[in-house]
């Protein structure tokens, strides 16, 4: 196979790969693919920093090749022992057998469990340095960022960050540097990343922002596990974006999400929409029949609103509908309004359902369900417009304070 590296300094190539279809991960809809970021540090004791998806193995080592003899690699540090990073350690091991593989403690329990490994593995903790020959890597742990073994490493020489999945995207290119990609881009796909992947650990990121100055690290390189790498004038930006993130402070912005059989609960949706458009509130609206779970997380992350649509079947919630909020509930987004509407035949019970499931979520119910049978008269879009308008005035009056 022919993979060439790409050269991130003096001293660190990415020797990782593309994987240009994929298009799931995590259960959210990756359309523009993802990389798997492996790194190779060229001190006397040449080391590999994570590895890939065990199908991409070859991959990986058709670019280490194009640099050095794979076997000439004497440490391997693992940073994150989700499988898309340490699919093909096993292997790896086997094949080139290094003089050492470091993982955080977890991470040897971790991998142990995966692939029994242990005995192969030596856990290094916070704090802890070790001499590449001429190059000095040392270690941060940064627990449930996004697993509990996550752990960052840094080059001092080369002021280089390998902060495993934090800072990063699911975003195949050629271009491995952030500045050679569109920024509308790259900022999209990192806060769909983070809204899919790091939400719920809001709390840890703010924890690692305000102490992530203390550690004292020059940082002119971060180079994450998935996507491109950032340098130079944009190695602020990731940490701003995060904080914003984090923080879901919320915007006078609702999301309205349904779904529809025969079109009623559609009506509806609209008409609440382009109420809430016309108090000056903004609005993303995500039909389920167009749209993936992962959109809507992505639009729900900093809004103010969360206003839900289900028709009724079977006297439940609809599928896709059940199937949003079960994954918006585990994401954990914070400081939202609650609403939820439908169109109903004869029972009726899917609104009520979507209003437990949002008071599940701690959001702040600001009405009573909205349910309308057939949802068809004019007088009824009327009552859908009104709690549009209801729910928008709401967004400015908390915008306010």
């Amino acid at each position: 196979m022919s993979f060439k590296a790409v050269k991130i300094t003096d001293k660190v190539w990415w020797v990782g790969a593309i994987d240009w279809n994929l298009k799931e991960f995590h259960g959210y809809h990756t359309h523009r693919g993802t990389t798997y970021n492996t790194y190779l540090v060229l001190g006397e004791r040449p080391t590999l920093i994570d590895t890939v998806k065990a199908p991409f193995k070859k991959e990986m080592y058709a670019r280490i090749a194009s640099v050095i003899d794979p076997s000439e690699i004497k440490v391997i540090v693992s940073n994150h022992a989700e499988p898309d990073h340490s699919g093909a350690l096993p292997e790896v091991i086997d094949d080139l057998k290094p003089e050492v593989v470091y993982a955080s403690a977890t991470g040897v329990r971790i991998l142990d469990a995966q692939f029994h490994i242990g005995d192969r593995l030596t856990p290094v903790k916070t704090g802890d340095s070790i001499d590449l020959g001429g190059l000095t890597l040392s270690f941060v742990e940064t627990k449930m960022l996004h697993w509990p073994d996550s752990m960052f490493s840094y080059l001092k020489e080369e002021k280089l960050l390998f902060s495993q999945d934090a800072f990063g995207m699911h975003l195949a290119t050629d271009r491995m540097f952030i500045d050679e990609n569109p920024w509308d881009v790259v900022e999209l796909e990192m806060r769909k990343y983070y809204a899919n992947i790091l939400l719920l650990y809001s709390p840890q990121v703010l924890k690692l922002l305000e102490v992530f100055p203390s550690l004292n690290l020059d940082v002119q390189y971060i180079a994450t596990d998935h996507g491109p790498v950032w340098r130079g004038a944009d190695i602020a930006k990731p940490l701003a974006l995060y904080r914003e993130f984090a923080e879901q402070k919320p915007e006078p912005r609702a999301v309205v999400v349904y779904d529809t059989m025969w079109g009623a609960t559609d009506r509806m949706g609209r008409s609440i929409a382009d109420g809430i458009r016309s108090t000056g509130a903004g609005v993303t609206v995500c039909g389920m029949h167009t749209k993936f779970r992962s959109d809507v997380a992505t639009a729900v992350m900093g809004a103010g609103a969360l206003v839900v649509g289900s028709p009724t079947l079977n006297n439940m919630l609809y599928p896709s509908i059940a199937d949003v909020l079960c994954y918006l509930k585990g994401l954990r987004p914070k400081n939202l309004i609650g609403a939820s509407f439908g169109s109903f035949g004869w029972s009726g019970e899917a609104p009520a359902q979507a209003a437990e499931m949002l008071k599940a979520m701690n959001a702040e119910l600001a009405e009573e369900p909205l349910k309308l049978k057939f949802a068809s008269s004019e007088e009824d879009f009327r009552k859908c417009f009104d709690f549009g308008v209801r729910i928008g005035n709401m967004l400015l009056e908390r915008a306010k304070k």
